[in-house]
């Protein structure tokens, strides 16, 4: 069976490459097709004369005929029983300029928070909606939750130079660092550092953990206020609840979002139970360094516009 198959493709390509220019290619695609089919007893080849008047070879596999290709002003595409494949990708689909695509999210977004009846603070508007744009989940507008001092104490720490503190190098990537450097301030991550790595072994305890300690040791010592962005890590934002209880790290603004399964909504739940320190802080379960950075870079475009 499949001798006598690769005979009548032979064939038929003798045939159209002799005619047609560029038609070879079609061919070996149909050989590609019979050969998937060999166990269908109702596989057939036919090939249609008529392709001068623009028509092309197809196969027939049962009782279907589908088009491999339609060429049209040397343009080639694959073409099935619904439409070509271009056809169906781009159902739906907006032309939108590359700068406008952001703008264009942020308007679907602000019309799904309208269709889903959530009104949100105008202050704290443009955080979430950075989240939102960031995840593709509308549950951080219910999640997120500000301490009443929090968007004052984040603009007031990045105009200050500040210093953004996070957990993970993640984290520390999806910060926007040359806005931020153009606002005097910096993003550090001691996570890969071996003295922390050496702290964490001999204390028993997770790098995240101990990377909080190196940050505490060092806030004095930097040049403005401390941002502490944890995306990652619960076992980092225990441990700065302890730093801040034993008064030796007091920073400026903490965000606290680790997403996950252990320790995480209690990490959460014992910072929201301090009210001498600013938090912003997603409720439950969800986060991540995304969220972390995201909240960052929200601050940090609304002192940029302003500025600009």
């Amino acid at each position: 069976m499949r001798s006598a198959q690769t005979k009548v493709v032979a064939a038929i390509g003798r045939t159209i490459s002799a005619h047609y220019d560029g038609v070879l290619m079609d061919v070996l695609m149909m050989g590609g097709a019979i050969g998937c089919c060999t166990t269908s007893a109702r596989t057939s080849v036919r090939y249609d004369r008529s392709w001068r008047r623009g028509r092309t070879p197809h196969t027939a596999i049962g009782q279907r005929t589908h088009h491999l290709t339609e060429k049209s002003g040397g343009d080639s595409r694959m073409k099935g029983a619904e439409g070509t494949m271009e056809e169906k990708s781009l159902a739906g689909y907006e032309q939108i300029l590359p700068e406008k695509i952001e703008e264009r999210s942020f308007a679907i977004i602000e019309e799904e928070l309208a269709q889903r009846g959530i009104c949100l603070d105008p202050r704290e508007a443009p955080v979430i909606k950075r989240v939102i744009h960031t995840t593709a989940d509308f549950d951080h507008a219910e999640s997120l939750v500000f301490s009443k001092d929090a968007l004052h104490a984040g603009i007031w720490a990045l105009r200050h130079k500040a210093t953004v503190v996070t957990d993970t190098n993640m984290a520390k990537s999806g910060i926007n660092r040359k806005k931020l450097e153009r606002l005097g301030g910096q993003v550090l991550c001691f996570m890969a550092d071996e003295d922390v790595a050496e702290a964490a072994r001999a204390q028993g305890c997770t790098r995240a953990a101990a990377s909080m300690e190196k940050a505490a040791r060092l806030s004095s010592s930097l040049p403005g206020p401390v941002i502490v962005a944890i995306g990652n890590a619960p076992t980092a934002l225990i441990r700065l609840y302890e730093l801040i209880q034993e008064g030796v790290f007091a920073p400026a603004l903490v965000i606290g979002v680790p997403v996950g399964f252990v320790n995480v909504v209690q990490s959460k739940e014992l910072m929201l139970s301090r009210t001498d320190t600013p938090y912003i802080i997603d409720r439950g379960r969800k986060g991540g360094s995304n969220v972390a950075a995201a909240i960052v870079n929200a601050f940090v475009y609304q002192i940029s516009e302003k500025k600009g």
